[in-house]
């Protein structure tokens, strides 16, 4: 896999991420109060009418509606980009569990029983931390490493 500096989104995936880091902005904060403020003056000179109170409520409704896949988009992306570097910090570090690089692909009783193991691990350190040991190293974790049900073996 070559990497690159440069890189190109989709014309979606731009768009999303400009409005999202605008609606994320205090600009954006401030237009929306705006508008909200002058929603609410001009009350008066419609008599605070259904028709008044239907012109935010369908606005609202329809900006967050779109709002919602927007950040979606974003989010998705971001968290698809911070899985990548911390796959890439457990393949490089020596000791780390290759096994662990795609945990998001495991079903969540699977995740469960590793997070289990982890929990127990961290008890054992605690134990051996308050009796004066050391609560460092790289510890075996029972179904991620040397163990025939690990799903990946240590390379290099």
């Amino acid at each position: 896999m070559h990497l690159h500096a440069s890189y190109s989104k989709s014309g979606f995936g731009t768009m999303a991420s400009k409005v999202s880091h605008w609606m994320g902005h205090p600009v954006g904060f401030f237009v929306a109060l705006g508008i909200v403020l002058i929603w609410m003056t001009t009350g008066p000179l419609f008599h605070f009418s259904d028709t008044w109170q239907l012109v935010i409520n369908t606005g609202t409704t329809i900006v967050t509606f779109l709002m919602v896949f927007l950040i979606q988009n974003t989010q998705n992306r971001e968290s698809r980009a911070v899985q990548v570097k911390l796959d890439e910090l457990i393949r490089s570090v020596r000791g780390a569990h290759n096994a662990l690089l795609d945990l998001e692909e495991l079903t969540d009783d699977e995740l469960l029983a590793i997070r289990e193991q982890y929990i127990l691990l961290a008890q054992k350190a605690r134990e051996d931390f308050s009796q004066g040991k050391k609560d460092t190293g790289t510890a075996d974790v029972p179904g991620v490493s040397g163990n025939p049900s690990s799903r990946s073996a240590r390379s290099g």
